[in-house]
């Protein structure tokens, strides 16, 4: 039965404990209780209060202005909105869907497959590629116990199992076994076949958990593909993909900034097909096309405001708030989610900062407990820049729940604003360690911070806008933090903290994933980034895991924006702050996803 009226909001339970991903594997005791060091102090500003002629001491972020030119974006106008490029994306559609249909070579038809999602343009040929990889799951007998004796080639093994799990058939790992030697180990000589280890080590981040076989497959092909970088020569395409394979892996990459990667290296391969790259090449640009008309909205809202001139403290990232959303809603036909979605990361954005950087903790509480009550005759209790904001944030969760009503006919008034009650419930633990000098353990912190870097807001807002129809029962299971939606924000938080915490905490803030595991267990800086890293791979298991469930209460669309929103955090976050410091290599990929068209 669809779920037509939603009344009151929900008490959430609090996450089970996490201590199976926190202890080092090459520690045989249990995670250690420790204080950590204490980082220096952020910046002060001493602020006037012109009432009582007191001061009020605050701390700031010292966070630079927008590289962004407002009254350009303003005036942004692309060619490629013009009906002439649509039909003739369409007429190119056409074609290549005819040049899979003609392909009677399986493995071409699997690196086409592989060559159109990379460069984005999987959602022209969803019918096809489920014709294609059925028909190989079935010849190639993938859908039974595979034969550890049957000869089989590695790069076409590799490169099908890859793409038959990623489109949700059930392969085993098992496939692999006839690469193996009588020791149970990869055999020495697949060491020459380069391709067939990239799709080997492509394939094994499709493992889930207490899949060895993958495991072992992962270590054996990083191996010699470093070898392969660190010896240079010979093919120069091959060599840079493997390179770029091995920082991360494609499996963890997103498709959408990534795109103009894959494209440019199409177009160098001798191979190459010229309908195929045109209609990624257009396609690409007419997508730029909606993205910019998107932002141009986000940026009228943003504007109205006033947070830019009204709350100074606070980061003006819109466009890379926006941004994204290019990876994460990835079906084009979510326009309005996309935009919807710019919204929330603002208001994600300025509400961290005035719980991490502005508010004092007398003011955080009051914040706190008013956005608990969602009582709008308390407002006055708030100082103004409070006031503001939660305006703002009433304003469009009234929004965003009339527009749900007009299209779906279900009010969700309660759950939004529970998933901002929940998410200033986590801010204000942290705050209180701030405040408190607290300094917590590695399990304490995850417990909290999985909630604290907006996951869970951020993907109940997108539930609403990218699925068509839901029950009670989804809703209630989204909201008691489904596990797809808790390992997806795990992803988040421990990329983030990968790429801004040694920079926040020498500012003053509670210490991060690194340092608290630095403290607990007397480690070094790097031996903590790798057990960082390590976790990230073990959270992408159980997502790998979910991400095809066949219990799982949620659509394809959504499910989707889950993953993608850990491999976004995976970009923004891969080379240092990509959101709230604006770092360099993201606002290039920024530039090149949003207002520089490709040519």
């Amino acid at each position: 039965m669809a779920l037509k009226v939603f009344s009151g909001a929900m008490q959430m339970p609090i996450p089970s404990k996490l201590t199976t991903y926190l202890q080092p594997s090459h520690l045989n005791s249990s995670p250690k209780l420790l204080s950590n060091t204490k980082g220096t102090s952020r910046s002060r500003l001493r602020v006037s209060c012109s009432s009582s002629q007191l001061t009020t001491e605050r701390r700031s972020g010292n966070y630079n202005p927008s590289r962004w030119d407002v009254d350009f974006i303003q005036t942004l106008h692309s060619d490629y909105k013009d009906e002439k490029h649509a039909r003739r994306a369409s007429e190119l559609v056409t074609l290549v869907k005819m040049e899979l249909e003609k392909e009677t070579d399986q493995i071409r038809q699997l690196e086409l497959i592989d060559d159109l999602q990379r460069m984005g343009l999987s959602d022209h040929f969803q019918n096809e590629f489920k014709e294609i990889l059925s028909s190989v799951y079935l010849d190639h007998g993938y859908y039974k116990n595979p034969d550890p004796k049957e000869e089989r080639d590695l790069y076409s093994t590799s490169l099908a199992f890859r793409l038959l799990r990623e489109h949700g058939f059930q392969v085993a790992q098992e496939v692999f076994d006839s690469f193996k030697n009588e020791e149970g180990e990869f055999k020495e000589s697949l060491s020459d076949d380069t391709r067939g280890l990239l799709q080997l080590y492509e394939a094994s981040f499709l493992l889930t958990e207490g899949e060895t076989t993958l495991e072992s497959a992962r270590e054996f092909a990083t191996k010699f593909l470093e070898e392969r970088v660190n010896e240079g020569g010979g093919d120069e395409n091959l060599l840079t993909r493997i390179a770029y394979s091995l920082e991360i892996p494609l499996h963890w990459r997103i498709k959408r900034p990534n795109a103009p990667v894959w494209i440019d290296s199409y177009r160098k391969r001798p191979n190459m097909n010229p309908v195929v790259l045109d209609l990624a090449i257009l396609d690409l640009n007419i997508v730029q096309a909606h993205f910019q008309q998107e932002l141009k909205e986000s940026f009228r809202w943003w504007r109205n405001t006033g947070f830019v001139e009204k709350l100074p403290f606070a980061r003006d990232r819109l466009v890379e708030c926006y941004f994204w959303n290019t990876g994460i809603i990835e079906p084009r036909q979510h326009a309005s989610a996309r935009i919807m979605m710019g919204k929330v990361n603002a208001l994600i954005t300025v509400i961290d900062d005035i719980y991490d950087v502005y508010g004092t903790l007398e003011e955080l509480e009051h914040f706190t407990d008013l956005i608990r009550r969602w009582d709008i005759d308390s407002i006055d209790q708030l100082p103004d820049y409070m006031q503001l904001c939660f305006l703002a944030l009433n304003n469009f969760v009234d929004e965003t729940s009339y527009d749900v009503m007009k299209e779906k006919g279900v009010n969700v008034i309660p759950y939004l604003r529970q998933s901002w009650v929940d998410l200033a419930d986590k801010y204000m633990v942290e705050a209180r360690w701030f405040y408190g000098g607290h300094k917590p353990s590695l399990e304490e912190y995850l417990e909290n911070s999985w909630m604290s870097i907006s996951g869970p807001c951020m993907l109940t807002h997108i539930f609403f806008r990218v699925t068509d129809s839901f029950t009670k029962e989804t809703v209630d299971s989204l909201y008691k933090y489904h596990d797809l939606v808790r390992w997806s924000s795990f992803v988040l938080r421990l990329a983030d903290d990968l790429g801004t915490s040694v920079e926040e905490v020498s500012r003053g803030d509670v210490p991060k994933s690194l340092q608290c595991y630095m403290s607990d267990y007397n480690a070094s800086e790097a031996e903590a980034r790798k057990h960082v890293k390590w976790l990230i791979a073990e959270v992408w298991k159980k997502m790998n895991a979910e991400r095809v469930s066949k219990d799982s209460p949620f659509g394809k669309d959504f499910i989707g924006c889950a993953v993608d929103l850990g491999r976004m955090a995976q970009l923004m976050y891969h080379n240092g702050d990509g959101h709230g410091t604006q770092h360099p290599i993201i606002h290039q990929q920024m530039t090149a996803t949003l207002f520089e068209p490709f040519a």
